[in-house]
């Protein structure tokens, strides 16, 4: 496996990197071993198909489908995947421990969708697992015939974002397959590359605006996030949300990911429809990554609709509004106002 290119992304402290090779992720070297291997299917397909991870596994007596018959766990309809188990002895020749696949059930086209696969792995990367390594092949670019130049610019995009904002990955190794691929992959790369060192030299010389409060909410409940919105402004404190706060034509995951970067205070409206909603997952699990990256509580839950929450969702300390309690919602924002002072007292 031939090490390309690599990407320092910065977070806090820490240096990670995106690293660009090329290979055989059938074969990985000892020295470029993994915790984990994402592999994408469609939902429920695991047919080891010539031209696919998923089939060149097959041909090395390691199978897919298997291992999802014993998943060890499977967050397919909220987070698009599923974790195998370790896969013990056979670690010895491939190098990792464990299988993600990603499964995404929106069959939108590949660039728009491929960024997902940090959402989807931000439950485990959060959790009791040590998963600090990560290799993935260029997604869609072999069976579903997508193109290397299509594909890589919005996965390194998404890479890049969720690095930065904390994802508690320390390496995530891109790996292309075949000298052809490899070659258009390395152009790429360093075309991505030097817009995020520009970025990035812009970011240390420009001082960022900042939200009191980014608001997080599922459409069906705007009610609730404009009377906080109202209530917030009345106390002259800026809120972000994105209906109101979105530029026209905007890169919209680009922008989310600044405003929630530079926002004293996430506030999670909790209802069925957040739980669900692919959009609210993604800003709570940014959320919950920048409060790993500046070791502090950004996120403020408000529980405004009964649901089945994820489990890290459920241990953060939420104020219960159920089911709309409006006099509860405004001594939740009263509550709000009152951290918001106390944050300004420390600056």
């Amino acid at each position: 496996m031939k090490l390309l290119d690599t990407i320092h992304v910065k977070c806090g402290g820490n240096i990670k990197e995106i690293q660009l090779l090329e290979g055989d992720l059938t074969s990985i070297p000892l020295e470029h071993s993994v915790d984990v291997l994402v592999v994408s299917a469609f939902p429920g397909d695991y047919t080891p198909v010539a031209g696919t991870l998923i089939g060149a596994l097959a041909m090395k007596n390691l199978s897919v489908g298997e291992y999802a018959q014993g998943k060890e766990a499977d967050l397919r309809q909220s987070f698009s995947c599923w974790l195998s188990p370790s896969i013990g002895v056979k670690r010895k020749q491939f190098n990792f421990q464990r299988i993600l696949c990603f499964e995404p059930s929106l069959r939108g086209r590949a660039p728009e969708v491929v960024g997902d696969i940090f959402r989807a792995l931000a439950p485990f990367v959060f959790g009791d697992r040590p998963i600090r390594k990560v290799a993935m092949p260029i997604i869609a670019a072999g069976n579903q015939r997508y193109s290397v130049r299509e594909i890589l610019p919005p996965l390194l995009n998404a890479a890049v974002n969720w690095l930065s904002n904390g994802l508690q990955l320390d390496v995530l190794k891109i790996v292309a397959f075949g000298e052809y691929s490899a070659k258009i992959a390395a152009k790429v790369f360093v075309t991505e590359k030097s817009k995020y060192d520009n970025i990035e030299k812009k970011s240390e010389t420009q001082k960022k605006k900042e939200y009191d409060v980014f608001i997080s909410y599922s459409r069906k409940d705007k009610d609730a996030a404009d009377f906080m919105s109202g209530r917030l402004a009345k106390e002259n404190c800026s809120t972000f949300m994105d209906i109101q706060s979105l530029n026209n034509g905007a890169s919209w995951q680009q922008e989310i990911f600044q405003a929630l970067e530079n926002s004293n205070r996430i506030v999670a409206v909790y209802s069925t429809d957040y739980v669900n909603s692919k959009v609210c997952q993604e800003e709570f699990n940014i959320a919950w990554a920048l409060t790993r990256k500046r070791s502090e509580n950004l996120i403020f839950p408000v529980y405004w609709r009964s649901a089945s929450l994820p489990v890290y969702m459920e241990l953060l300390n939420y104020i219960d509004c159920r089911e709309g309690d409006a006099s509860a919602l405004h001594a939740a924002t009263e509550e709000l106002l009152q951290e918001l002072n106390r944050v300004k007292d420390k600056v």
